[in-house]
């Protein structure tokens, strides 16, 4: 995946309303109408949000005579998933480390206070 392609994908994932129209395309293939059902906007709306994620490589829309059907095409998220996986990786042996220092911290007996 080019970096080009991967800002396209965390582009069209920034916005909730795009990322609850994957949600609904992750169960099952869903004509424009049926998408835009739950939401509290427009279909002219609905139809921009769908062209970022077609843009973005997310969802494949198809034509049926008056319907538009469209389809999750999840390859652009692995790959973001496996991007953001490199550093997972990172924070995990940081945590890591950061939990080896703190029992170490609470395995040394407590200094002794001072006296002012």
């Amino acid at each position: 995946m080019t970096a080009d392609q991967l800002s396209l994908t965390f582009a069209a994932l920034a916005d909730p309303t795009r990322r609850a129209l994957l949600e609904l395309l992750s169960v099952r293939d869903m004509a424009v109408t049926e998408l835009a059902a739950p939401f509290d906007i427009s279909l002219p709306a609905i139809s921009k949000h769908l062209k970022v994620l077609a843009r973005a490589g997310l969802i494949e829309q198809g034509r049926e005579a008056q319907v538009r059907p469209c389809q999750l095409k999840a390859e652009p998220l692995k790959a973001a998933a496996d991007w953001v996986g490199i550093y997972r990786q990172h924070w995990d042996e940081s945590f890591d480390r950061l939990d080896d220092y703190l029992k170490e911290l609470q395995a040394k007996p407590a200094g002794r206070e001072r006296k002012h």
